[in-house]
């Protein structure tokens, strides 16, 4: 059978990395040249004029013509600024803003029957949407409005030049009659009037810049999330600004001045009429229509294929990171090599200083300036917080996250997670952390718990643990033993000072382990980083004769899949049998005890909460960790990591020269320290 080509005549398509995922109906896309055989459709971004040669080409040759649009959740930040579409818009009959003529999206408002799972979606997404607080672009800060007790109508400007205004049936003097019926109609009220910030700055030209010195009008100038805006107005004016399609999600009345995609079917006030559009639609069907039908989503970061709900969870996982992150940090104590990816994981929103150590503690208003200081949490032990006391209050803890990478960190392999923490750090018992207080305190959504059993099932399918160091994956055991899996951890590691003062060395788990379970078949996994020798965490001779299968080179996915039991002090491989549904008995207090899920030998007092799994996985590694795609080096979230690790784990795992020597450094050097 002979391919399918879609060609393109516009640069501007080429850069859009996931392209063969929105057009699956295509083998491949090109961009045509002169003397190149004919492709089997073109395509060109809506009606711009950079798709008219696109245009005249498919007239020429009467091949099928797709219209490209950016869709209506399209990314966390601009295409300006980096950031790649999470949704497009393929149409093969208009495009859905020129109301001139029929386009998909009409067409499928006009004619098709939603049934009752669809419709429920859509209400569902719309939920999320709006708990989510998510538009188009999300990159405007949520800040409240002033308050302003006689401003509850939101009257929307747009940029002279926008192509949904002239191919919506509107004009200039549509934005002047918008405004004066707005005032006309709502005599007591003040006007909450939307400028674009570029049109304030006279880099662009708006419409309604004379609202600026009317009495009844507040302008809002600057960027802000749609949402804010819906806060405060109970009625809505557009000509054809999407934000009036939102405006009806956030259940607000909205008058049309031209022709959106979204008026004519019942659902707003109209100026205008379009006779095509002859049936009446409820809001979710409008929403199925184009936020389920029309738009196509792909995860930029994988190049897989994706779904509106997947869609609005990574998004919405990127905003609240965005979000928390944001503001002046100083980073100190990092090494070259961190200091390489550690403003990745503060986020687009911050700006990050790189300082060799804390500003003078006898200076405490020093360098007051960065909002934040920065920290790896191993740095910080009792002497670091006696002599930097005075700056304890806005120290910020970093450590690995618990969905790292192929490979270890002592490899200099760069992390897909890590955590950022205000409180304390989680393997840190003796203070709260933000995780700690996450599970305590945290409501979580139906929705986040549907992920997190998706998650989990994913995981334990996937065999993947922190690191995915590849090991043997075969072992026999004997039959109707009681296996307990016994994984030793970096002695050295503060996750065991702070976390097992009781249990400290792997010896010493090995022999509580033996003495809790004496007629078990106990296998016992060294750590990596100790078989590597980068790290110290031997076992004395006695323990060495208290296990009955040396497993250190085993897989610890396939380890923990045949095992009945795993006993720790506070590895995070606890956890990831819990994942598993094996017992777990803890020597330590790790981060996923004392939630009644494991047994445990120490308690905390503070940790008052009952948890199912799905909520202790929904807190641990949707909600807790920042995650970072390593090529673009922009936010993800949980399950783009996961797939991303999936990925990387095709390709070769060798270690890279630099890797080599620097791992021969670390055995000869540091390992014995």
């Amino acid at each position: 059978m002979a391919k399918k080509t879609a060609g393109y005549t516009s640069s501007g398509i080429a850069n859009i990395t996931s392209l063969h995922t929105f057009l699956p109906e295509f083998d491949k896309s090109v961009r045509l040249r002169p003397f190149m055989p004919l492709p089997n459709a073109v395509m060109g971004w809506g009606l711009k004029p950079t798709s008219q040669k696109a245009r005249r080409l498919a007239r020429r040759h009467a091949l099928p013509y797709l219209s490209l649009e950016d869709g209506f959740l399209r990314s966390l930040g601009l295409g300006a600024h980096g950031y790649q579409p999470h949704s497009l818009v393929v149409d093969y009959s208009g495009i859905y803003y020129d109301a001139s003529r029929p386009s998909d999206l009409e067409n499928a408002l006009n004619h098709t029957i939603f049934d009752e799972s669809e419709r429920t979606l859509a209400k569902h997404c719309m939920a999320l949407l709006k708990r989510e607080r998510l538009s188009k672009y999300n990159h405007a800060p949520d800040t409240p409005l002033e308050s302003e007790p006689k401003a509850n109508v939101l009257v929307v400007d747009q940029t002279k030049g926008d192509a949904s205004i002239n191919y919506g049936g509107a004009t200039a003097e549509s934005f002047n009659e918008m405004l004066e019926r707005a005032l006309e109609e709502h005599p007591h009220s003040t006007l909450w009037v939307k400028i674009h910030p570029d049109v304030i700055a006279g880099i662009k030209e708006g419409h309604l810049t004379r609202a600026i010195d009317h009495p009844r009008c507040r302008v809002i100038s600057e960027n802000l999330n749609p949402w804010a805006l819906f806060d405060r107005v109970h009625t809505v004016y557009v000509v054809t600004s999407q934000l009036g399609f939102e405006a009806l999600m956030a259940g607000k009345k909205v008058h049309c001045f031209g022709l959106p995609f979204y008026a004519g079917w019942g659902l707003t006030q109209d100026r205008l009429t379009c006779t095509r559009r002859r049936v009446k639609r409820q809001l979710d069907e409008v929403f199925a229509a184009a936020y389920l039908r029309y738009c196509r989503y792909a995860n930029p970061y994988t190049g897989e294929p994706s779904t509106l709900v997947a869609t609005i969870a990574l998004i919405a996982d990127q905003k609240r990171q965005k979000e928390r992150l944001q503001g002046q940090w100083q980073a100190c104590g990092f090494s070259l090599w961190k200091r390489g990816f550690v403003a990745d994981f503060l986020g687009p929103g911050a700006e990050v200083d790189f300082q060799k150590t804390l500003p003078n503690a006898a200076h405490p208003t020093a360098n007051r300036g960065a909002t934040h200081l920065l920290v790896w949490s191993s740095r910080i032990d009792e002497a670091f917080k006696q002599r930097h006391r005075a700056h304890l209050d806005r120290l910020w803890r970093m450590e690995d996250g618990f969905i790292r990478s192929v490979g270890l960190g002592v490899d200099l392999t760069r992390p897909l997670s890590l955590v950022i923490d205000r409180q304390g750090i989680y393997y840190d018992p003796g203070q709260p952390s933000d995780l700690e207080t996450l599970l305590n305190e945290s409501v979580f959504t139906d929705a986040e718990l549907e992920r997190a059993a998706t998650l989990r099932a994913r995981l334990v399918a996937l065999k993947l643990s922190k690191y995915n160091v590849p090991g043997t994956t075969s072992l026999e055991l004997p039959e109707g033993a009681h296996a307990i899996l016994v994984p030793g951890q970096v002695e050295s590691d503060a996750s065991i000072a702070t976390g097992s003062p009781q249990v400290s060395t792997n010896s010493a788990l090995l022999k509580a382990a033996r003495a809790a379970c004496p007629n078990a078949f106990i296998i016992y996994k060294a750590h990596p980083d100790v078989l590597t020798g980068a790290r110290v965490g031997k076992l004395d001779k006695e323990a060495s004769s208290l296990y009955d299968l040396d497993a250190s080179q085993l897989d610890i996915s396939a380890l923990l899949e045949c095992v009945d039991a795993v006993h720790t002090m506070s590895s995070l491989t606890g956890f990831e049998a819990l994942l598993r549904g094996c017992q777990v008995t803890t020597y330590g207090l790790p981060f996923y005890a004392g939630w009644g899920l494991t047994n445990d030998a120490m308690r905390c007092p503070r940790r008052k909460r009952r948890l199912a799994l799905n909520e202790l996985v929904a807190g641990t590694l949707i909600r807790y960790p920042v995650y970072v795609d390593p090529h673009t080096r922009q936010l993800c979230n949980a399950e783009t990591a996961v797939t991303l690790i999936e990925q990387a784990r095709r390709k070769s795992t060798a270690l890279g020269i630099k890797q080599r020597l620097y791992r021969y450094y670390r055995h000869f050097w540091v390992g014995s320290h």
